[in-house]
């Protein structure tokens, strides 16, 4: 058994949405998990001093679009998801892998969905590229898909589907209805494409009258992927569709995402709320996007702080069926460490987002292992560093 006594932790976040931080506080990490907040720990085999830095959940991307490995053709690029894990994102969920060159938007068989989505599990989602624990191999939906297709994915742990290029105009054969029935039954999570086209110019635009007539688990980036449904749209969805997740992307429109945050709260809904990057594709090659999604919700959108660090870790986590993106005991030690860079007004990570400020990372942990050090490569640098020393015998 392995474990790390984490002290002089000046905030702690833990990610879970309506839950206070606690100030001034310890974590005791065992063998990658949390095993007790506010305790100490004698003669733990590593000690990492926080130096009164901000500690929350590793960030949560719940939308990207994973190709193979760290390559993206979508911009051409290489090592991206490093970059990411730079950037404080600890768990990813692929909302499809659709940049695959060659793939026929047009003509997409079952057969080949099918296909792609065990590849994807069994290659990028199987090695952690980076670190980073990369959920990926999200069905495609598709007509034409049975039941025993379904029951195949969930034998091979596949549990996250996604409707983005299905035809709506067949909507009323009951067969989308079916699918998300299907995928309900077996624990998998129906994400759905929303708003108007991408910018592949095959997805399909779903507005309040499709969305509602599928009723899926997630409502993909309602405020813009790039372009969003009317805002009386995006309020008939979040105020008759209650039990579905509400997904704000990096690819945001920004007008639209203060529409959408004002009607989850008028509807008492933040907690439905969850954030990713829709990247890499046309938005970009993001590092810091999940981060700048937490400043742009806690100091333009009025979100606490707190709860936009919780709608990027615990919130989106829980909502697409994860075990992460929370700090409490049993939960995996995915942590970053944070804090106000050197010039900015800001005391704490929290109140970094609140003023709009990017903070500094010095440390990202995943399932207790130290992968960011010293500082991170895609911040500026924390004004204190975590410290990471080794306890004597």
């Amino acid at each position: 058994m392995s474990t790390t006594l984490v002290t002089d932790i000046g905030l702690l976040v833990t990610g879970a949405y309506g839950e206070p931080p606690r100030r001034d506080t310890t974590l005791v990490l065992e063998d990658g998990r949390v095993a007790a907040i506010g305790a100490d720990l004698p003669h733990p085999d590593q000690v990492i001093d926080a130096a009164g830095l901000t500690v929350i959940p590793g960030l949560v991307d719940g939308h990207v679009h994973p190709t193979f490995g760290e390559w993206t053709p979508a911009q051409n690029a290489i090592g991206w998801v490093r970059n990411y894990l730079h950037g404080g994102t600890t768990t990813m969920v692929s909302a499809g892998e659709l940049h695959v060159p060659g793939l026929p938007f047009d003509d997409l068989t079952p057969e080949l969905v099918t296909s792609l989505a065990l590849t994807a599990k069994y290659t990028t989602g199987r090695v952690r590229p980076s670190g980073v624990k990369a959920h990926c191999g999200t069905l495609l939906l598709v007509p034409g898909l049975t039941e025993g297709d379904f029951d195949r994915l969930a034998e091979h742990g596949i549990g996250q589907l996604k409707f983005i290029f299905y035809d709506w105009n067949r909507l009323g054969d009951g067969e989308a209805q079916r699918y998300v029935a299907w995928a309900r039954e077996r624990g998998m999570v129906v994400k759905q494409h929303s708003g108007g086209v991408s910018r592949s110019g095959s997805s399909k635009v779903a507005g309040y009258d499709v969305v509602s007539a599928v009723g899926p688990d997630v409502v993909a980036h309602i405020s813009g992927g790039p372009i969003p449904m009317p805002d009386e749209e995006i309020r008939q969805v979040i105020g008759e569709l209650g039990d579905a997740a509400i997904e704000v992307c990096s690819s945001m429109n920004y007008r639209a995402t203060i529409q959408t945050i004002e009607a989850l709260r008028a509807t008492g809904g933040l907690h439905r709320l969850t954030l990713g990057t829709d990247t890499p594709g046309g938005t970009g090659v993001i590092p810091r996007g999940m981060l700048r999604n937490v400043c742009f919700l806690a100091s333009v959108c009025g979100l606490d702080p707190n709860d936009a660090v919780a709608a990027a870790t615990g919130n989106t986590a829980r909502l697409h069926g994860l075990d992460t993106g929370v700090i409490d005991v049993g939960r995996p030690a995915d942590l970053v460490f944070l804090g106000p860079v050197t010039g900015s007004a800001a005391t704490d990570g929290l109140e970094s987002f609140a003023l709009g400020d990017l903070p500094g990372i010095s440390m990202v942990l995943v399932d207790g292992v130290p992968l960011v050090t010293g500082r991170s490569e895609q911040t500026p640098p924390a004004r204190r560093p975590a410290l990471i020393t080794h306890a004597a015998g």
